[in-house]
């Protein structure tokens, strides 16, 4: 096959809304540990840690008005302007930090 190789990752982080055997059952047979909280149970405190970084990082993205809502038909289009909108991101953190 063309390209590079396809990685799985190693552990899924969900919140309680998809605790259902069926989900679990399904990263495991793809070999993927899932951490999942559990309905009554468990406290979803502890996957807010991860969940949080992907939000906010949703946020950044969503900033550009042409990423969450899709104008561009062509994929190499909107992957030019995901890739830009990266750079910008990643280029302002550089100037906070620095």
């Amino acid at each position: 096959r063309r390209g590079r190789p396809r990685h799985r990752p190693d552990k899924l982080h969900a919140d309680k809304a998809y605790d259902a055997e069926p989900r679990r059952h399904e990263c495991r047979a793809r070999g993927i540990v899932p951490r999942i909280a559990r309905r009554g149970i468990e406290s979803s405190e502890r996957l807010g840690r991860h969940r949080w970084v992907v939000e906010r990082t949703h946020a950044w993205f969503n900033r550009f008005r042409r990423l969450p809502v899709r104008y561009e038909r062509r994929a190499d289009i909107y992957k030019a302007f995901t890739s830009l909108a990266a750079s910008l991101i990643t280029l302002n953190q550089i100037r906070r930090f620095c």
